[in-house]
């Protein structure tokens, strides 16, 4: 099978980190009064269905997917994405906000007791402090139906729940009508990329890779979390795809073992097996990838935090229409360890 690599080995990827909601209210000057109040409005939101309030879900909001990557400070990376119908919506920003805490842990602020009536009034005003919180407001073109919008947070390895909020803006008329919103509560298991075992990140599926022309600034960099160091990433919607285009895979791999010059020594093996009635035979594969002394940039240094991509780009046009399974394994020849990782997908004429 021919297939096309589009990938170049970075010398470093560096994950930018978003700006949490707290730094973000520390500079009151650039936010409007009408975001003050909508900053309010969100968090009270979340506050209610974090007490255990039913939680509304005006714009049919809805957990796409999410993904994980090794971030800086011995703590991981996680873009998400989340969908809502915008076509009910008159036009306007909507505010589109993201709350991380410990599963099972404090999610909203704790009612007042008339026995701390005392501790009460000296912290009042004080929130509690979460692993990550963050607000922004995306504009919406009016007459647009569902929309996507992709976020990220950056949190220790461990098990959390994120609530994620969306509402429109409040109306300025009297008697106004509540204004439309939805949250959700979606869990997530972080896993561990630094205690020096072989790992990869999550396995993007791609809809384009683009390199970047100039490094984001912060706000581009919270608004477009698939933009890694030199490299933007456009998650496919789906692994549902057509015989005219191609399966596009990224993944990082951590924690190699390097020989003397820390140069690491592994192989990436791509095997398709195609699924159907219940089972699955062997379908095909492509080249293996080697990543070495000899592939990579002379000046590749696992020591200097470079990290390790790999990734194929495979057109589908000898695919018949089916579903699929794509199996990753790395192998670690100088460890002499091994992992696989999966991805389904199904192939379609249209």
């Amino acid at each position: 099978m021919v297939n096309r690599q589009k990938f170049t080995l970075s010398i470093a990827l560096a994950l930018a980190v978003s700006v949490s909601a707290a730094a973000q209210k520390k500079d009151d000057k650039k936010q409007s009064e009408d975001q003050k109040r909508e900053i309010q409005a969100v968090v009270k939101l979340v506050d209610d269905v974090a007490g255990g309030q039913p939680a509304p879900n005006d714009l049919s909001a809805s957990w796409e997917h999410e993904d994980f990557l090794k971030a800086q400070g011995n703590k991981e990376y996680v873009p998400f994405t989340v969908k809502f119908d915008a076509g009910t919506l008159a036009g306007g920003p909507v505010a589109f906000y993201w709350r991380v805490v410990p599963k099972g842990g404090v999610a909203a602020p704790a009612a007042a007791d008339g026995k701390d009536k005392k501790d009460d009034k000296k912290n009042q005003g004080k929130r509690p402090e979460y692993p990550y919180e963050d607000i922004t407001f995306t504009p919406v073109t009016p007459g647009q139906s569902s929309m996507t919008v992709s976020r990220s947070f950056t949190v220790p390895a461990g098990e959390y729940d994120v609530y994620v909020a969306v509402k429109a803006p409040s109306g300025k008329e009297k008697n106004a009508p509540p204004a439309k919103a939805s949250v959700i509560k979606h869990s997530v298991a972080v896993p561990d990329f630094w205690n020096g075992e072989l790992n990869t990140s999550s396995v993007i599926v791609a809809q384009r890779i683009e390199p970047l022309p100039a490094p984001l600034t912060p706000q581009q960099q919270v608004e477009r979390p698939y933009a890694l160091g030199g490299l933007e990433i456009v998650p496919a919607p789906d692994t549902k795809l057509s015989k005219k285009g191609e399966l596009q895979t990224f993944m990082i791999i951590y924690n190699p073992k390097t020989d003397p010059m820390n140069k690491p020594d592994v192989t990436v093996e791509y095997n398709f097996y195609a699924r159907a009635g219940g089972g699955e035979k062997f379908f095909n594969k492509t080249a293996p990838q080697a990543l070495n002394a000899q592939t990579l940039p002379p000046q590749f240094d696992v020591a200097a935090g470079h990290q390790l991509q790999a990734g194929q780009a495979v057109p589908l046009t000898s695919f018949p229409e089916g579903d699929y399974r794509l199996e990753i394994k790395v192998t670690d020849k100088i460890a002499n360890k091994s992992l696989t990782r999966d991805i389904n997908f199904s192939v379609s004429g249209s």
